[in-house]
């Protein structure tokens, strides 16, 4: 079989966005590689690969799932893809897994988790590290989402590295923003700030069986108290708090039928489209603060007078808020 040769037009890949768009699981592996790299060339193709995409992105149902370390989310994804595989979903799981502080990788993978769901055909799973961005996601996430949507993933799940103040940025980038939450009462309610519980769709208690079973009940008693203290994310949809054990897939298939519910009434009254285009444009804020730093570091001169700004501002010199306007004015 001859081998087809590699084409570029305009900067994009033709051969690699087509395999994308036939489902072709290397190529997407491929292009998040591309999305990821900090190198100049790379982003230039990786941008001009997305455009090419963008027109067959969005027909996905993303989830973003969170929870505080050891709740036993990669246990949860796990199961709940293979429940999706089942229903003949295709599913891509984009982990966000810690850092390494010396390679800058990511210290966990695919292969010492989700062993069972990383060997079904219809799923995709992506580890990528969280570097030095915020929120519990990588840099590159939302960007890994579109390029799933293009190869035909129509669920996409985002899961975080672990809960906490800052960890809400997957609640700003998904349809669906789902915490899990261990068997703990008070002690585990307390360790969830208020404004995530605002952002949280649903509310999963795990381990819900066995020894934890009477525990469980518990825990979702306190958070459905809890609940109907806090503003509703949207009006006339308070979020649904359920049980899962995911060892013994229990509660799961509940689950996914009450997010579909959800998912399905948000895009019937308007609300989706609405919501991603919110999404969208903070994207766009977010993206100009940083590529004004990448430009003020990128250029040899900039960057050592904006050292000179930071010290002012470290002795008490100059405000940051000056200092920042005086930076942006050297730049014109």
């Amino acid at each position: 079989m001859k081998r087809v040769r590699e084409t570029k037009h305009a900067g994009v890949d033709v051969a690699l966005g087509s395999r994308i768009l036939e489902g072709d699981r290397r190529a997407l592996s491929r292009a998040i590689t591309l999305i990821e790299s900090t190198k100049q060339g790379d982003q230039k193709a990786a941008e001009a690969l997305l455009t090419s995409l963008l027109p067959r992105t969005g027909k996905g149902i993303r989830i973003g799932i969170s929870g505080a370390p050891g709740v036993g989310k990669s246990t949860f994804i796990e199961t709940f893809g293979q429940h999706l595989s089942r229903e003949g979903r295709a599913v891509a799981v984009l982990a966000i897994d810690p850092s390494s502080r010396r390679s800058g990788g990511s210290i966990l993978g695919d292969k010492t988790r989700m062993e069972k769901l990383a060997r079904d055909p219809n799923a995709f799973i992506r580890p990528s590290p969280a570097g030095s961005t915020p929120g519990g996601v990588a840099r590159r996430t939302r960007e890994s989402m579109l390029l799933a949507e293009a190869a035909g993933f129509d669920v996409v799940i985002v899961e975080t590295v672990g809960i906490g103040q800052a960890e809400t940025a997957v609640a700003d980038m998904t349809d669906l923003f789902v915490v899990l939450v261990a068997p703990g009462g008070g002690d585990e309610l307390q360790g969830i700030k208020r404004g995530i519980m605002e952002l949280a769709d649903l509310l999963l208690i795990t381990k819900a069986d066995g020894d934890l079973e009477i525990a469980a009940k518990r825990t979702q008693a306190d958070y459905d108290a809890a609940i109907r203290l806090t503003r509703s994310k949207y009006e006339g949809l308070p979020a649904n708090v359920m049980r899962v054990s995911s060892l013994r897939d229990l509660g799961v298939a509940e689950a996914w039928s009450a997010m579909k519910t959800l998912h399905a009434a948000l895009k019937r009254d308007g609300t989706l489209p609405k919501l991603r285009q919110e999404q969208s444009r903070r994207w766009f804020w977010q993206e100009i603060r940083t590529v004004i730093g990448e430009t003020v570091l990128s250029d040899k001169k900039l960057a050592r007078y904006a050292a000179r700004l930071e010290g002012a501002v470290a002795t008490g010199e100059a405000l940051p808020y000056a200092a920042a306007r005086t930076l942006i004015a050297a730049m014109r």
